[in-house]
């Protein structure tokens, strides 16, 4: 999968004390601290570790976000923000800037940008996100180009749908499926890789020219398909003409496909490169083609005697059933150290002690060392 899809890098942080000394005047708030310190880079950790599953994944962030919401949620019984939202300083880098962090003295900062790398560690190894709910409440709202922005946030959720149905497709054709529903994903799921790369449109080429080559080259992949399984569709309904000038459609798109591919791979920016081309399930579609092609061909030479027309078959197709769904994203419980009475004791008319590790405003952030993974045997349709 490391070579089909392309991945933006992860996040990176400086590190966080959550040394709150003075403020948290109790031995439970001061554990509540020490607890968000080791949570915070037991989280850090699993974004590294080749061995990390989704069930421990789902552990770490679960234990992190419990005790962060008790920066976040109303503990007093009332309605106002809560009094340590503002108390600690978060710095993040962005997927497409670089290794220069913004930083923002807010906990629902570091809950989205938290909860972003982790929506991304999951499309490495199979998401979601948090746009709806927390985004609209940051204080500073996101620059352009950053990775809470509205445009990549949208972007990334697209693709991420266009490449669940990916899997749906690939077994699909391993299941022999009919073509018509292979025809009508394949469709549906170019036009996401379409959308996806429309949202990028206004966004700085510099940082954003690689990812749209990525989108571009599955968008004319999906269409290939598209056309390919329409022709064998048409085929069938005994409309050979119109069924060579889809799979002739479907050449067209093809050959374009394994261009991009090529301006993919020459483009610099941010991320991983994939290399869709020198995958099996890309090279059998070529071929697939071309056999279905001339197979046509020769039966509206013996049998039909079909006039082809000029222009490709319109793909008026929606499918049924098969396309993927988003999975909603709920925080976990607020952890049950979280407590009113707990909370009173934070004090913040003591205020914290000026932490020696706070990391200065303009320094770089060392990017995430992401473990390697290893693609798996490729047996030309599985892509998961």
């Amino acid at each position: 999968m490391t070579h089909w899809f392309h991945r933006n890098p992860l996040k990176a942080t400086a590190p966080v004390s959550f040394n709150l000394y003075g403020v948290a005047s109790s031995p439970a708030a001061n554990k509540i601290c020490n607890d968000l310190r080791t949570a915070r880079a037991r989280l850090l950790d699993a974004f590294t570790d080749a061995t990390c599953t989704p069930e421990i994944m789902k552990k770490s962030s679960d234990e992190y976000f419990a005790l962060l919401q008790g920066f976040i949620l109303p503990l007093d019984g009332t309605t106002q923000e809560n009094k340590l939202r503002f108390i600690q300083n978060f710095k993040w880098t962005d997927s497409l800037q670089g290794n220069i962090a913004s930083a923002q003295q807010d906990a629902v900062f570091e809950l989205v940008s938290m909860a972003f790398n982790v929506a991304i560690w999951y499309t490495n190894v199979s998401s979601f996100w948090n746009n709806e709910t927390h985004i609209p409440r940051l204080i500073t709202p996101a620059e352009k180009g950053r990775d809470l922005e509205p445009r990549v946030i949208d972007t990334y959720i697209v693709q991420i749908q266009a490449e669940a149905q990916e899997v749906t497709i690939a077994r699909a054709i391993e299941l022999k499926h009919n073509a018509s529903l292979i025809a009508a994903l394949s469709f549906e799921t170019a036009n996401f890789y379409q959308k996806a790369d429309h949202t990028l449109n206004t966004l700085d080429p510099e940082c954003s020219s690689k990812w749209k080559k990525y989108l571009q080259l599955k968008q004319h992949f999906y269409m290939a398909y598209a056309h390919c399984y329409h022709g064998q569709t048409l085929l069938a309904g005994d409309k050979c003409g119109d069924a060579i000038r889809s799979l002739q459609e479907a050449e067209k798109f093809y050959s374009r496909a394994e261009a991009l591919c090529k301006e993919y791979r020459q483009t610099k920016g941010p991320g991983s490169t994939a290399k869709p081309s020198e995958q099996l399930f890309f090279k059998k579609l070529g071929t697939f083609i071309k056999n279905t092609l001339e197979k046509c061909q020769r039966e509206n030479g013996f049998i039909y005697f079909h006039k082809v027309p000029a222009e490709a078959p319109a793909l008026e197709l929606k499918a049924s059933y098969g396309l993927a769904e988003p999975t909603p994203f709920e925080l976990p419980p607020l952890s049950a150290q979280c407590t009113p009475e707990v909370y009173a004791t934070f004090d913040l008319t003591k205020g914290p002690k000026e932490d020696k590790a706070k990391a200065k405003h303009d320094e770089e952030i060392k990017p995430v060392k992401e473990p390697d993974l290893k693609p798996q045997k490729d047996t030309g349709c599985v892509v998961s």
